[in-house]
């Protein structure tokens, strides 16, 4: 079952009356009511959100996004708008609100903008202490390949921002997917590095790297760069057990599809300081982002686009044996002529299961809901992964 928010509606009279006019409120009152009762028992049930497009006047580009939940069970969503991806140097990051029971999101503030150069790659994330962190990209030249990653922090759940500061010095790093807290204290952020200037070629020699920070000392150490066959951008991790986790990446290459246009693993045994090479993963990839999460209930989720030249469909794929196999798989969004891109997943501390992505050329900014169960009622997939 799939529900949309922007199409409930009630069969209302014609006639304009007093008693028509009561009758036509409790109507929608009761249609709406259904729906959100469904929405809340019905675990069968998947949920769509059309969150911001071209009406929000920050810029016609609103891409990526990225969103956390905060401790008081706000939902704050992040992304940068402006023209487009390099038509100006005015691109800012804007920050929304969700207020906890509430169901619109506020009007989207500037949090973050620099006069000389444009921003991009926006991601968001309350660490364990209370603290929430942004990062950014800035870009210093033409191309992503003259940027570096900023952050600001806040401690009071968003509200307010510290001053800018560098978290990278080399040309090239950006930022995409979220941190993640490890076992062992310390918080893992993934970044990557892009090179070269062709803006429809991923170089081969991009590779993904992992940033280990140490809260008690403020203190940040990279680890080697995973290298792969096609090169590999935009990590996500996950850590399985304590020190060893595994990645999920973007392949490089151009946009063209290709048979081989496989995404790309990478496997830590030792809390993400060394990584192993770049492998092909089981998953088709039209060089678009993934996302990789764990669940509460000891397994994982994957969320990327089912297609080797297309960003349609946007599918979800759930592990419960350490990523050996994904043997459950659904869409969230898979229109044909479709185009969601850059997801970004989190669970929240109801169970709920959220996907952030993009659509209509990067102009619409959208949200699916569902749970665990919903993923397990589709046909299981045999075989590895």
């Amino acid at each position: 079952m799939t529900i949309h928010l922007s199409t409930v509606r009630a069969n209302l009279p014609h006639s304009t009356g007093p008693t028509a006019k009561r009758f036509a409120v409790l109507s929608v009152l009761s249609v709406f009511w259904i729906a959100i009762r469904m929405m809340a028992t019905d675990s069968g049930a998947l949920v769509t959100e059309r969150i911001f497009g071209p009406e929000i006047s920050t810029g016609p580009y609103k891409h990526p996004a990225s969103f956390t939940e905060l401790a008081n069970g706000d939902l704050y969503l992040v992304y940068f708008g402006g023209k487009g991806e390099y038509q100006d140097n005015s691109a800012a990051v804007f920050g929304s609100r969700l207020k906890q029971g509430r169901k619109h999101w506020s009007a989207p503030v500037a949090i973050a903008r620099n006069p000389f150069y444009s921003l991009g790659n926006a991601v968001v994330w309350q660490a364990p202490d209370g603290v929430v962190w942004l990062f950014y990209v800035t870009r210093y030249g033409a191309t992503w390949s003259h940027s570096r990653i900023t952050a600001k922090i806040s401690h009071d759940l968003a509200r307010t921002w510290s001053e800018p500061f560098q978290v990278t010095f080399d040309s090239g790093t950006m930022v995409r997917a979220r941190p993640i807290a490890l076992a062992d204290g310390n918080y893992l952020l993934p970044i990557y590095r892009e090179f070269g200037e062709d803006t429809e070629v991923d170089s081969a020699e991009n590779s993904s790297v992992f940033l280990r920070y140490d809260p008690a000392r403020r203190t940040w150490t990279e680890s080697a760069p995973v290298h792969s066959r096609l090169g590999n951008i935009q990590p996500a991790a996950v850590e399985l057990n304590r020190g060893h986790l595994v990645a999920y990446c973007r392949r490089g290459g151009d946009y063209n599809g290709r048979p081989d246009g496989w995404m790309v693993r990478t496997e830590s045994m030792d809390g993400g300081r060394t990584w192993t090479r770049g492998a092909d993963a089981p998953f088709p990839n039209p060089n678009a982002a993934v996302d990789f999460i764990p669940l509460q209930s000891s397994g994982s989720l994957l969320v990327y686009n089912d297609s080797f030249t297309n960003r349609t469909p946007l599918t979800v794929a759930l592990s419960v044996d350490g990523t050996a196999t994904f043997p459950w798989r659904r869409n969230i969004a898979e229109e044909p002529e479709g185009d969601y891109g850059y997801p970004t997943a989190i669970q929240t501390r109801d169970g709920q299961i959220h996907v952030l992505y993009t659509s209509d050329e990067r102009s619409v900014i959208r949200r699916a809901i569902f749970r665990e169960s919903w993923i397990r009622h589709a046909a299981r997939k045999p075989g590895r992964n």
